[in-house]
């Protein structure tokens, strides 16, 4: 009797593709700026925001599987993963779905980004190429991505409350305060700050429990408690 032992094997589910994350800076520039506003907005919330990360979404087929450029899924906690196995997250998909194109995009892969997001329960799918600023947004209705036609002159995401405005140049990506997405330097620059600010205020309150320090110890030279004189005030 011959024992199939493949079968028993578990499935591996790699974490990369081989693909880079962007073929140009514009392209990164814009999918880093998208990730930092998504997590920016949705820091208080359980949302789960990732780029470029693998997503499979049958358990035991480790070939259907896609990286999109940004995802969101809304209910799934916050978290460093490897890749996004939908069988351990609830069974929740990612509900909004952005791809930045390059040149390097062809017809026929983005016709299979589309049927796998219809299929696999994408809710919100947008698709923006800087180069051209042409933007596509499909929206679920009756279990099908259908295309916007015509795009509303401010659309808004209804997962995550962000808005978008096609202009005349480029496309506004605004907070659900209206205030546009910073891009990815303005972040790292705004973090940074931050903790320049908060080191500072740590060094500002150790210098002060020096100088009080070096005080009490004058005091006690001169033969006086400084507890005495805190008792008294």
């Amino acid at each position: 009797m011959t024992v199939n032992l493949a079968k028993n094997r578990p499935v591996y589910y790699p974490s990369s593709d081989g693909k880079p994350m962007a073929e140009n800076t514009i392209q990164y520039d814009w999918l880093t700026t998208i990730k930092s506003g998504f997590e920016e907005i949705t820091q208080n919330q359980t949302v789960f925001v990732a780029g470029d990360l693998l997503w499979y979404p049958e358990e035991g087929n480790n070939r259907i599987r896609i990286a999109p450029d940004v995802m969101a899924a809304v209910g799934r906690p916050k978290g460093d993963r490897s890749s996004y196995l939908q069988w351990n997250e609830d069974n929740i998909p990612f509900q909004v779905v952005v791809e930045i194109l390059s040149p390097g995009n062809r017809k026929k892969e983005m016709a299979h980004k589309l049927a796998f997001y219809e299929k696999y329960g994408v809710e919100e799918y947008i698709i923006y190429y800087p180069q051209k600023n042409n933007l596509q947004i499909y929206q679920r209705i009756n279990n099908k991505l259908v295309e916007l036609h015509p795009i509303p002159q401010r659309w808004t995401s209804q997962y995550l409350g962000f808005h978008l405005e096609l202009q005349a140049e480029s496309l506004a990506i605004l907070h659900p305060n209206g205030q546009p997405f910073k891009n990815h330097l303005e972040v790292v620059a705004e973090k940074e700050k931050a903790i320049a600010e908060k080191q500072e205020a740590i060094a500002e309150k150790q210098e002060a429990i020096a100088e009080k320090e070096i005080l009490a110890q004058k005091l006690r030279e001169l033969g006086i408690d400084p507890n005495d004189l805190l008792a008294k005030k």
